[in-house]
């Protein structure tokens, strides 16, 4: 599986891993760190046979980016195992989505994941992933008496393998 990702502001990203950090010591899931998966939103999620094929696409899509505010505004799950901060639905990120969609979708064999698609996508920053039920209830109390909304903007997009999570390329946007 092969990710286009948002990337934020030195300051939004630094809000960011300190969140993950929290959770990370108040529940002693370590996996975003011990994996060392940035603090990211994912736009698309890809099947494809190798990430060459997607270079050209990604550089298209990256192409009509423009750097963009988004407001990270509150706290959620996918059960049993993922707590992440969800943004304002805009039509900055749904164009972002829209875009990828339509240009990574006419790459010959690949295949968009369904909860990635426009129409069916969660827009999220993951915080903590792989939790049990103990370490759940753990980073939501966390995060409870920590989070607040952050003003945020997307400063870069990448094309990333996952496990471990390393970019490909990264396009920083005007």
């Amino acid at each position: 599986m092969y990710l286009i990702t948002a990337y934020f502001d030195d300051e939004t990203k630094a809000t960011l891993q300190k969140h993950i950090n929290t959770i990370a010591k108040a529940s002693s899931n370590t996996y975003m760190i011990d994996n060392k998966v940035p603090p990211h939103l994912t736009i698309c999620a890809v099947e494809a046979p190798n990430v060459d094929v997607l270079v050209r696409g990604f550089k298209a899509f990256a192409d009509e980016l423009q750097s963009g505010e988004v407001m990270l505004a509150s706290i959620g799950t996918l059960f049993p195992y993922v707590v992440y901060c969800a943004p304002v639905p805009s039509r900055y990120l749904l164009s972002m989505s829209a875009k990828a969609n339509e240009i990574i979708s006419a790459v010959p064999d690949v295949s968009i994941n369904k909860y990635y698609r426009t129409d069916s996508w969660l827009p999220h920053v993951t915080f903590a992933k792989k939790l049990n039920d103990d370490q759940m209830i753990k980073a939501l109390t966390v995060m409870r008496s920590s989070f607040v909304p952050i003003n945020a903007r997307i400063v870069r997009v990448g094309l990333s393998k996952v496990n471990p999570h390393v970019d490909v390329d990264v396009v920083e946007l005007s």
